[in-house]
């Protein structure tokens, strides 16, 4: 199972980490602590020593309840951050988590390899059609509604069937447009509750029948720290053994805010499994 990122072909028989790189004020683990280019550059330079096959940078908190910010103000914040990393790190292979088209056409211009869009098009009419002319990976995230509003659309009847009947009309529509290499996200966190959670994440294995690449954005998320009526500052472990969980399901990439943690996670299951 391989994805094609600008001529560079990623094996994904063995999975792989994605480290994120906020530059948010207001994200739920790490909005604001990051504002120059310096620190942008040396929080990507860690990722990619600790083993990040992918830095996934995003300029829109996507967590629930967040500000809503327009177009532009997204460009500002993200597209110097791009080109200056592709330019510091030749080779580097960076994802662009946005919902709009235009965002993500001037990224993978300036250097951005993959398109992480927590909506798989639902927020962007002109997305899916741009990704297809851009020929590069998608990343397509189960979720209703928009972050001011997921958290209130979280009613299923069937949870996993449902998803999964949402990923195979988005798959349907991707691959009419000509979109070769997809990956599917199946949106821990995203209009879903914590018994939800723990449900997808205890079924993920039944996404393997989309014949996909799956992604598991696990990293510090409410799941972990309201079990334990703490904090994303102190979900790290649970963070590992969620990952570690998602690895035995079938997860091939994990997004990840601790990348040297998650790797581990990754050398251990694939041990265990040869």
């Amino acid at each position: 199972m391989y994805i094609n990122c600008k001529g560079q072909l990623i094996d994904l028989s063995t999975p792989r980490v994605m480290g994120i790189l906020n530059l948010t004020p207001d994200s739920f683990y790490d909005g604001g602590h990051r504002e120059s280019r310096e620190e942008h550059l040396h929080q990507a330079e860690k990722m990619l020593k600790e083993g990040a096959d992918f830095i996934d940078v995003g300029a829109y908190s996507s967590r629930p309840g967040a500000t809503d910010i327009s177009e532009e103000e997204e460009l500002q914040r993200i597209l110097p951050v791009v080109e200056n990393l592709a330019k510091e790190f030749p080779g580097i292979i960076i994802s662009v988590d946005t919902f709009r088209s235009e965002v993500a056409r001037q990224c993978v211009e300036a250097g951005a390899a993959l398109i992480n869009d927590i909506s798989a098009g639902n927020l962007d009419e002109k997305m899916m059609e741009t990704v297809a002319q851009l020929q590069v990976p998608y990343i397509m995230m189960h979720m209703r509604g928009n972050p001011q509003t997921m958290k209130d659309l979280n009613h299923y009847e069937d949870l996993i069937q449902e998803i999964i009947f949402y990923f195979s009309e988005k798959i349907d529509r991707a691959r009419a447009l000509g979109i070769n290499d997809l990956i599917l996200d199946p949106g821990f966190g995203f209009s879903k509750n914590i018994h939800q959670n723990f449900e997808l994440l205890s079924k993920m294995e039944l996404f393997q029948t989309l014949d996909l690449p799956l992604l598991a954005g696990l990293s510090r998320k409410s799941l972990i720290y309201k079990t334990f009526h703490t904090i994303p500052d102190e979900a790290l472990n649970g963070t590992s053994v969620l990952n570690t969980v998602s690895l035995m399901k079938g997860a091939r990439i994990l997004r990840v805010h601790d990348v040297k943690e998650a790797v581990e996670c990754v050398k251990l299951v694939e041990r265990l499994k040869n």
